[in-house]
Formats: C-alpha cells, structure tokens, sequence
C-alpha cells in the first residue's frame, strides 16, 4: 500500500567532488571525477581515495568544541552548504525546535580520533582529553547535528554500514506519520580514517586504481568521505521539487561481509520500495547502483534488478566520482538522484571500459540528458543491510 509522500524541502551535499551542490553536480556534468592517489598519513599501501580536504581543519562552535573530530567538522561543513541552515530556521518557525526530528546514518563516526588516542598512550592510559562519548561515540553526529541546529526533537543514530544514511529516510518517514515530529532533518556523514583503509585493504576489496564499478576488470573499492543532509516535511503536491515515494528495507542473514549471490535481500527492498510508492518497476526512469566495484556485490546486485526489472532502463554507479563513502553513501547518491530527476541529467557509470559477460543490467558510459519522473537508489551494506528508496519529480 502507498505511503504518504514527504517533500524534500533542502538538502546539501560535501564529497570529494566539492562543496555544495552546483559544484557536485558541475563536476558530474563534466565527468570528472573527485578520487585522487592517496595521501593519507600512515597509510602505506597504494589506492586511490574521495577526500575532502577542508575537513582537516574546519573549525567548528566554540561552545560546540567537546564535539571536535573529523567527521564532526566535515558534518558542519555539510551544514553550513546549500543554505541548508537557513531552511531549518525557517522549518523551526513553522513547526516549533522540538518537533523536528534529527536522524543520521555513520559507520565510523570519529574513529579517527580514537586512532589519536591510541598512538598517544601513556603506558595502559589514553590521554586524559581523550572524549569517545563526544567523537568516537557512534551517536556523536546526531548529538552534534541537533546541537548545531538548535533542534531538541526525536531523532537516533543509524549504523548498519553503507546503508546507514538511506534508512534515515525510512525512519524518518516513520516518525514524522507517527506524530513524532512534524519534519525531520535526515543525513549522513562518514570520514576518512585508517582504521577503514586498513580494514578494507585486509578483506582484499581496495582497488590500487581507480575503481571501475560493473566493469569486468572491477578490482575492487575506493574509500571516500562525505556528509550530506535534507529537511523532510509532510508534502504538498503542488509544490515544485524533489518527493521521496517509497523505501524498502531488508536483511540478507547470509554471510558478515558477502551479499546473498542471489540478492535475495536487495530484491525484497527494491520490492517494497515500489510497493510503498505506489509504483510499478516500469516506472522507474533510473538507478543509482549501490556498484561498490568488488566482485560479489555488483554481481549480486546485478541478478537482483534483472529479478525486479524486466526491461532495461539507465542504471549507473556515481562511486567512480566520489569513492564509496560508506555510511554517507546513502544520503549521497539519493541527493544526487534528486538532482538528476530536477536536471533532467543521467550520471554516467565513468571508468568503465568493459561489459561484464555475465551481466544482464547495463550500465550509462556517459551521461545521459532525459526528463524521468522517478528514479531508484540502492544502499546494500555489510551483513547484508539492504535499503533502496525512490524519489519523484
């Protein structure tokens, strides 16, 4: 059954591409991606990564300094894009602080000042400024995004790996029909830390190269980071701009890191996704590929649309532009197809040099200008944490 469509209202965008959302969106005009060699202190091993560079030193509010880490900086710098802060003052006139709701998807959070920490021990002591609850602490994106916002609603932190910031959406919706909150700031944030490069490179899933997402010669990810945010209100149909329609959750319980070779998971969430917006498959005009470039997962991912989708439609993967930004790929790449439906411009799936024989999906070589009403993006995580969510024009 249809569920009641929610009005995104703003949103804004800070990933390896740019800042700001006209920047994005002219770098992927131009296919040109943001990965650049990686230059990472302390990693030793070669690939190729999505920084953001401003977020090494972005200073955040004084009064706000219990906070300071690299994910929280790079959360404030997605806060203060887009004129993003500016729609939530005027959400906070119209409904009131407490009854806007703030749900954020992560994976590492502020890992990186843990790492800190740890190379700066006294004997069995980490140092005595050394604050999880405000950095590390996986719901410290959240509590610094409402306290940045000046926002006292509901709200959570969601950590279920790169899905994260895609089902921020879902709960979001939830809440805000349950007459939890009247509108929801939704988002994600996740940086760069070696804990992540490390971690990734062990598993044998991190491309020296640029990574090359539904291509034959795929070798694997490259790490990114990004943060990105909208504000959901309750939708007025005659207002001009971006919906989301309808999401799909679902769990796999198949393996800890390998998706379910069938997709059985992926096709459950894609299904429901439609299911809740009213819609049927044919409908979809594209699709934002989860496309992490390893082996498994664009195979499985792959079988999962040709069992959902009977007929071809443009599908493409943006990680080839920003690196695979883990816990903010969601909120990433639903943005970024918000702002194909309002251009009218398909991304194309670059570093793509040839077809894998065994697919049946097909990915855009190069961008592609269509006007579509409805477009799909996929976030299949770790564990096997599937959300896809659709949003319409």
């Amino acid at each position: 059954m249809p569920i009641p469509s929610l009005k995104i209202t703003a949103a804004s965008l800070v990933n390896a591409l740019g800042r700001g959302k006209t920047g994005v969106w002219q770098n992927i005009s131009r296919e040109e991606s943001g990965l650049r060699q990686a230059r990472y202190p302390g990693l030793e091993f070669e690939t190729w990564i999505g920084e953001v560079e401003a977020a090494a030193a972005y200073p955040l509010e004084v009064k706000l300094d219990k906070f300071n880490c690299r994910n929280n900086r790079l959360a404030k710098l997605g806060l203060d894009s887009d004129g993003f802060r500016d729609a939530v003052e005027n959400a906070k006139q119209k409904y009131g602080a407490s009854r806007i709701g703030v749900f954020m998807g992560t994976s590492t959070s502020g890992i990186e000042e843990t790492e800190k920490a740890y190379r700066h021990m006294d004997r069995e002591r980490l140092p005595q400024d050394f604050d999880m609850l405000h950095t590390h602490n996986i719901a410290s994106v959240q509590a610094y995004t409402q306290a940045s916002l000046g926002l006292n609603g509901v709200g959570m932190t969601i950590s279920t790996a790169c899905s994260s910031s895609a089902k921020v959406f879902a709960s979001a919706q939830r809440h805000i029909m349950a007459g939890y909150c009247d509108a929801a700031v939704v988002g994600g944030v996740d940086s760069l830390c070696l804990t992540t490069l490390y971690g990734f490179h062990s598993l044998q899933l991190v491309s020296a190269q640029p990574c090359q997402p539904w291509d034959q010669d795929r070798q694997g990810i490259n790490i990114g980071e990004a943060a990105g945010y909208a504000l959901l209100e309750k939708d007025n149909r005659d207002a001009p701009g971006c919906r989301l329609l309808g999401y799909g959750e679902s769990s796999d319980a198949y393996h800890m890191s390998t998706p379910h070779p069938q997709g059985d998971g992926a096709v459950l969430a894609m299904q429901q996704a439609l299911a809740r917006a009213g819609l049927s498959a044919d409908a979809i005009g594209y699709i934002n590929l989860h496309g992490t470039a390893t082996h498994s997962n664009d195979s499985a991912e792959d079988v999962a649309i040709s069992r959902v989708f009977k007929n071809p439609l443009a599908c493409s993967s943006t990680k080839g532009f920003t690196g695979h930004t883990l816990g903010a790929a969601g909120i990433t790449e639903i943005v970024f197809a918000c702002l194909a439906l309002e251009a009218g411009l398909l991304p194309a799936n670059i570093n793509f040099r040839q077809r894998d024989p065994a697919f049946k999906t097909t990915v855009l070589t190069e961008n592609k200008r269509q006007v579509i009403d409805y477009a799909m993006s996929n976030s299949f995580g770790f564990g096997g944490t599937n959300c896809s969510v659709i949003v319409g024009r």
